[in-house]
Formats: structure tokens, sequence, C-alpha cells
């Protein structure tokens, strides 16, 4: 009996060393470089994000953060690798709606779920969209644009960047809410549609700001409205379609911060706090306006994994109601 007994207390010591131990890590995190993992090419709107953000984590951590691109599926490649890292806070993944939203909506055969697979961690950015029209369409308002649809139903085109991407999600959500039907016509990303837009062969666009709102400042085209929740500070001339009478349409791509499953509440508090802090320096909110995204409202790691949720929510929605398919 005073074996047994003595090895218990042995083995409880044990466990409670084990504990301590990963309790001090985390505290001590990060004492060695960070991977970042990115599921998008290099040069590409989440890379650069990721650099600027990181840079000053780095910066205020005193430990490198390694930006590791992924690229591949629509981004779900690396976002599948990021899912099989150890929970210990040296594998991140920094992400966008498109892999936590959207994709497993129209891809059900994933390699991961996004999320049983992965713990929320910082909302980083968010990039609204702009609603451009071409010169030749005799409309300046977002409700004359609804209007003129309405009186010719089926003959405007809008351009998308594909199926199944954020543009043609945005352009089906608003041709449901306003009750504009309007033909789609895919193109392999917006910066090949353009051309088309200005000269009339196509007439509606969402775009980003930084690719869309030079055409419009040089006349080339006619921006009408942003698509997030509120007016941007990239553009706070334009009004929001929430403004512009289609109450409630919200739409940003949104940039994030993930841990596999199983990361301990505290680290993954650290890692917020980390980003968090990181966002609200003005050097970043700079940088980070010249890519045409703005820093993300404060938000808890259970916040943003309800944002996303919502979002998720909504597209499953626009997708199924559309048919949407990118086979």
């Amino acid at each position: 009996m005073r074996l047994l007994s003595w090895g218990r207390g042995v083995w409880g010591l044990a466990g409670l060393l084990v504990l301590a131990s990963a309790a001090q890590a985390q505290a001590n995190w990060p004492d060695r470089p960070v991977r970042v993992i990115v599921p998008f090419p290099a040069s590409g709107a989440t890379d650069l994000v990721a650099r600027v953000v990181t840079q000053r984590v780095a910066a205020d951590l005193g430990q490198q953060l390694v930006v590791d691109n992924k690229p591949g599926a629509g981004g779900t490649l690396g976002t599948a690798e990021a899912a099989k890292a150890a929970p210990d806070g040296y594998t991140l993944l920094l992400t966008t709606s498109s892999t936590h939203a959207i994709s497993p909506h129209l891809m059900p055969k994933l390699a991961y779920d996004p999320r049983k697979d992965f713990t929320p961690v910082a909302h980083v950015a968010d990039a609204p969209s702009v609603l451009l029209v071409t010169n030749s369409l005799p409309v300046k308002t977002v409700g004359e644009l609804i209007a003129y649809a309405k009186a010719h139903p089926g003959k405007l085109n809008y351009a998308t960047s594909g199926n199944g991407t954020i543009v043609h999600l945005n352009t089906a959500a608003f041709s449901a809410q306003a009750g504009a039907e309007m033909t789609h016509i895919p193109y392999k990303g917006t910066a090949l549609a353009i051309p088309d837009l200005i000269a009339g062969q196509t007439h509606v666009l969402f775009d980003s700001l930084p690719t869309g709102m030079p055409h419009a400042k040089a006349g080339r085209l006619r921006a009408l409205a942003v698509t997030s929740e509120k007016r941007s500070t990239l553009a706070p001339e334009l009004p929001t379609l929430a403004e512009s009478g289609l109450p409630g349409y919200s739409s940003v791509t949104w940039f994030g911060v993930y841990l596999p499953a199983g990361a301990p509440p505290a680290l993954v508090d650290r890692v917020h706090k980390a980003f968090a802090k990181a966002v609200q320096a003005p050097e970043v909110a700079e940088s980070l306006a010249k890519l045409g995204v703005e820093p993300a409202a404060p938000r808890t790691p259970a916040q943003f994994g309800a944002m996303v949720q919502a979002d998720s929510n909504r597209w499953a929605t626009v997708i199924r109601q559309h048919k949407i398919s990118i086979e």
C-alpha cells in the first residue's frame, strides 16, 4: 500500500510538472520564430496584409514571425496544412473569409472543418468593395441602378472574377435583395473585366477599392457605393449600399488569425493581444490603407468566431439560393 501511494504521488507530481512546464511555455511565447501560414500566393492581398501586420507583431514581441505562403485550391490547401499543426502557438494561420466562410459551402469535401479544426484568435482587417458601373449606363445612384435593372430585366451584364468568388457573391446578394435580374459574365480576375466595363460591354462590377477607385477618380467608370456596414475611411465620399436603399446589406473580405484546435485559452489570449496591439498602431493602419484595407474594430476571439459564423451562414444562403457552383 505504501509503495502504491508512493507511485501515485510520483505520477501526480510528474503531471503537475508537465502542466507547470506547459503554462511556463505559454507565458514565454514566443521564445523562437513563429510560422505564419498564408494560404494564398506571395504578393497577393492576403500576403501583403500578413506581412504588414506580422512585421509589427514581431517588433513588439522581439521574435521573428515567418510568413509561409502555401497557395492552392482557393486557399484550402494551406488551410488544411495549418489545421494539422500543433496548437502550441508556433504555427498560425492568417487567412480570409474565403477559406472559412465561403469555400466550405462550395467545396463540401474539404480536408478541414473551419469550426472544429481551428481556434479563432484575432480579427485583423477588412477590405470593403466598391460598386462600379460603366459610364454608358444612365445611372448615378444605387436607386437609379436598381430601377434601371428592373425596367430592363436580364439586359444588364455583371462582371465577376469567377464563380463562387466574393465578387460573384456580392453581386448575387445585391441582385437578390434589390430584385434586379442581371446576367453573370465571369472573368479570370477583375483586372480582365475592367476594360470591358469601361467599353460598356459589361455594366456592373463589385471591385476592390484599390483597383476600382482609380478608374472612378479618372472618370473612366462611375462609383456608386461601398459594401461595408459603415462608410469606408478609404472612400468617405461614397455612401454604403445600406444607406442607398438596401438596408442591412454589408459585405467585406475579412482577414483573421487562427490557431489549430486545442490551443490553451491562455495562449489564445496571448496571441490575440499581440495582434490586436499591432493592428492599432498608426503606421500599420497607414500601410493597410495603401492596400485598400482597414484595421478591424476590436473584437475578442469569441466575438471574432461569432462574426465568422454569421458570415458563413449568410454566404451559405446566397450560394444555395443562387445555386452557385465552382464546378
